[in-house]
Order: C-alpha cells, then structure tokens, then sequence
C-alpha cells in the first residue's frame, strides 16, 4: 500500500486501514533511518511486522497513535 497525495499537494496522507513502509513512515514522522530504528529498539516506535519474507511493514492504527501522541507533547 502506498501512501496517497491528494490533489496534487505534497502532503502526504495516511490510508485508513493496511501497512506501511519505512520509507512512508518516515514522510510522517520526520527523523532519520538510524533514528527510527534506535526508537523501535527502545520502545518509543512500534515494531515492524513480518509482510514476508524480506519484507517489514508498520500497522497504520501504530504509526497514527504515534502521531498522535507527538502532537500531544509525548515523548517519541
């Protein structure tokens, strides 16, 4: 699942239901590769889920709880 831009704007949206890829979640919450995975390693990001073999992808519902919780003032 890819993420959608909606009329041609460069703000990206969140789907309401599926997976995404790192790279996708990174659109939205703007910190580095190195970053995320120190954050997923401590527990301040949600874990990756097996999609396959090689393939790892993020639960919308997780990363637009993160989000949340950013906006909120919590800690990432």
């Amino acid at each position: 699942m890819s993420v959608s831009v909606q009329g041609g704007a460069s703000t990206p949206t969140l789907p309401e239901t599926g997976f995404l890829r790192l790279a996708d979640v990174l659109r939205f919450v703007p910190v580095c590769k190195t970053a995320w995975y120190a954050g997923v390693k401590s527990g301040k990001f949600p874990k990756p889920i097996a999609l396959g073999a090689r393939a790892r992808g993020y639960r919308v519902a997780d990363i637009r709880g993160l989000i949340e919780r950013l906006n909120a003032g919590g800690e990432a």
